[in-house]
């Protein structure tokens, strides 16, 4: 893949920065870029994380408005007096899920990606930690996938390294990149916009906790 670009869809949180490192990794550093979307999300300094990321590795990061996702959607993420649920209720997506983001976001992200001759797509959604989000499954992104290409005439590859991993293998893959401390001090995955370890009690904050603790207990069973 090293004579193609590749765009990533990268917010500065563990899982689309992980992927960030994936795509330099897979396509070489000089053929990746990263889009990043500010829409009006409570932890809005995610982006700020990714942007110092971009720089200090050296990839092009472009950051796009799009409001109209705050407006139409009610949800925790996007509004102050929604608090954060720490569980999920019974049947139905936490109140953080944001409706149709992952659909917008691949959809502009594959608008950009064609301007600039782009063919891949990656982006960090995952089907086996997805807290009940529907647009993280793989049979929406496979969907997806052929829905851009038909309307943009245009042979897209959307990537989910993630896809079909927990938590633990997330954080291994990581290792595994030489980016660990990177991605456990200088990413943000928390719902409540606290850099590294979290806030501690946000759904996204246990999920990463949790797999980290898992991984580290790997490791030090494989020594």
């Amino acid at each position: 893949m090293k004579n193609r670009k590749a765009l990533v869809v990268l917010s500065g949180g563990q899982d689309s920065t992980t992927c960030l490192f994936w795509a330099i990794d897979k396509f070489g550093k000089e053929n990746v870029s990263a889009i990043g979307f500010d829409y009006g999300q409570r932890h809005k300094l995610e982006l700020e994380c990714a942007d110092k990321i971009c720089k200090k590795v050296g990839i092009p990061y472009e950051i796009v408005p799009t409001p109209i996702i705050n407006q139409l959607s009610a949800n925790s993420l996007t509004r102050e007096d929604i608090p954060v649920e720490e569980t999920k209720p019974e049947g139905a997506p936490p109140n953080t899920f944001v409706e149709g983001r992952n659909l917008l976001f691949l959809s502009y992200a594959a608008i950009y990606a064609k301007t600039h001759g782009i063919t891949d797509l990656v982006t960090g959604v995952c089907e086996t930690d997805f807290s009940g989000y529907p647009d993280c499954r793989d049979i929406f992104v496979k969907s997806l996938n052929v829905t851009i290409n038909l309307a943009m005439d245009y042979n897209f590859v959307i990537h989910t390294p993630l896809m079909w991993l927990n938590k633990a293998e997330t954080w291994k893959m990581a290792d595994d990149l030489g980016v660990l401390d990177t991605i456990y001090n200088e990413t943000l995955t928390c719902y409540n916009g606290v850099l590294g370890e979290g806030c501690g009690h946000c759904p996204s904050c246990t999920l990463r906790r949790r797999g980290y603790e898992q991984y580290m207990e790997m490791k030090k069973c494989t020594k």
